[in-house]
């Protein structure tokens, strides 16, 4: 007896591609479009970001008359552009289904170029995903230099995760108003203070709109809206709940920068458009110079898109081979402000979760705006 089940009844993130299904068997494998694999069932339910709970899940796939899915004798092939575990995206479907449960914590991450004439904190007030949060990017970082949006201590993230009422077991979901744009950077920064369990919303608010999903427009405070930049700000170590502690494997320094630009031991790819990756383009912030820092590599966020959404794993992957990039080697994202260059992280982690990538996280901002950083022109 075999049972065909989409991806999204399983709870899995969708693909760009057409047509892609799992067939749940009973026999010695499960063919499916991709190329991860889980040997249980229990791995597949258990798999952080797929399910918000495997009991739940579990009981899913054992009512749709696959209960021998769970021997090991099984297999299941879970496709590449699925939310398998630490993927990083979940569907709009899925978080519809998981709105309720406890355990999944939506956060609101917009954020928007200061030329872009709109306020974030002011369009979340206006309208949300039910039971969202707001995490202000801009006012959740370091507030003791002027590089734009630098990374908080950890002190400071542990106080806005409390403040957001997110543990370190909840499965968090980030979004934003653009579709993909300052979701990922938020995405980088739990991942950054050690927080696994967490996803972007595929497509964002554009799309969540769009299927015609349930939409919060009861007043919120300003309080209430700042309440997580507020307690950043406001952090004391001994205070929070949340164990933050920073992954100094996801972050990347300008002196460890400069020691790159000799050692090369990690290559680095630029988010930025072309034209300012090339130096032909004047930055957007005054008094930064342009071009780009020697031999690195030109992916402009705006290629690992389609429509608002990531695309699928093997045309990402096409996208960093053509711009030079080995994938098997470790790489360095940057950008103008470290926004990006998320987009680019997460966009490298759904190739591969174990891919070695971190983010320059003064970027182009820091690195332009010193004298002692090369800079190269591209002709």
């Amino acid at each position: 007896m075999q049972a065909t089940v989409g991806l999204a009844r399983l709870g899995i993130a969708r693909s760009r591609n057409a047509g892609l299904i799992a067939h749940v068997t009973a026999g010695p494998s499960i063919l499916a479009h991709g190329s991860y694999k889980a040997t249980h069932a229990s791995t597949l339910a258990q798999g952080q970001g797929i399910f918000s709970s495997s009991r739940t899940n579990a009981l899913k796939l054992a009512a749709i008359g696959q209960s021998s899915f769970f021997h090991n004798s099984c297999s299941v092939l879970v496709s590449a552009v699925s939310m398998s575990q630490g993927s990083g995206l979940v569907t709009l479907e899925w978080l519809n289904d998981r709105l309720k449960d406890s355990d999944v914590k939506v956060v609101d991450a917009t954020w928007y170029m200061p030329n872009a004439g709109k306020d974030p904190r002011e369009e979340f007030k206006a309208s949300r995903i039910p039971g969202s949060r707001f995490f202000d990017v801009d006012k959740i970082s370091d507030p003791n230099t002027d590089l734009p949006h630098m990374l908080p201590s950890a002190a400071a993230f542990a106080a806005a995760a409390d403040a957001l009422n997110i543990s370190a077991d909840d499965q968090v979901v980030l979004y934003d108003r653009s579709g993909i744009f300052s979701a990922p950077r938020a995405w980088w920064t739990f991942k950054a203070f050690g927080h696994d369990r967490v996803a972007v919303l595929d497509g964002g608010f554009p799309a969540w709109q769009a299927k015609d999903y349930p939409v919060d427009s009861e007043a919120v405070s300003d309080a209430d809206v700042d309440a997580a930049a507020h307690a950043a700000r406001q952090s004391k170590s001994s205070q929070a709940r949340y164990p933050a502690k920073l992954q100094d494997n996801l972050v990347r320094s300008v002196h460890e920068m400069l020691d790159n630009v000799e050692s090369q031991s990690e290559q680095v790819v630029d988010a930025r458009g072309a034209g300012r990756f090339a130096g032909s383009e004047a930055e957007p912030r005054q008094g930064l110079r342009s071009g780009h820092i020697p031999q690195s590599m030109n992916v402009p966020f705006t290629q690992v898109l389609q429509e608002g959404r990531y695309k699928g794993p093997e045309e990402l992957a096409e996208v960093f081979k053509s711009a030079g990039l080995d994938l098997e080697r470790p790489i360095v994202a940057s950008c103008g402000t470290g926004v990006t260059a998320s987009v680019l992280a997460l966009a490298l982690h759904q190739i591969s979760p174990s891919s070695k990538v971190s983010v320059y996280d003064g970027s182009w901002s820091e690195w332009g705006s010193r004298k002692d950083t090369p800079v190269e022109k591209s002709a």
